[in-house]
């Protein structure tokens, strides 16, 4: 099964999507702003052939679900109307701070940084739950 994985944000979303197979996540793009977001996701989706969504859910450290878990289940409902596939959702807790590590000393500029840090937290948000689905 294909999986596009959603890293959502205020300012920009991270798209990153699976092999057929399920063993390798990679970054997609990276979505500036809220205003085409929906429309982006679902050309996403048709381009990758997705057949389920997996959605960064940003819980606290303590496992509580604070207001940015009720922003996501907010988008998911907007996207439900839009696409029907499954939405799944998943632990992103530190997605940011482990993709911001796999870019420490790689000679790239902060912009450049910027553009691609949400897809690569997207990646890392579906590899870790590839790896969990496939462990159980």
């Amino acid at each position: 099964m294909r999986y596009l994985a959603i890293d959502h944000g205020q300012k920009r979303t991270g798209l990153a999507v699976c092999d057929a197979d399920e063993t390798l996540a990679s970054p997609l793009e990276v979505i500036e702003g809220q205003g085409e977001l929906v429309p982006r996701i679902i050309t996403a989706i048709e381009e990758q052939q997705a057949e389920a969504v997996v959605l960064g859910l940003p819980l606290n450290m303590d496992d509580t679900e604070g207001p940015a878990v009720k922003k996501i289940y907010a988008f998911a409902d907007v996207l439900r109307k839009h696409v029907d596939i499954p939405i799944l959702f998943y632990d992103e807790r530190l997605s940011s701070f482990e993709a911001e590590e796999k870019f420490a000393g790689g000679g790239l500029t902060r912009k450049k940084k910027k553009k691609r840090l949400d897809a690569v937290a997207a990646a890392m948000i579906l590899q870790s739950f590839l790896d969990n689905k496939h462990s159980q």
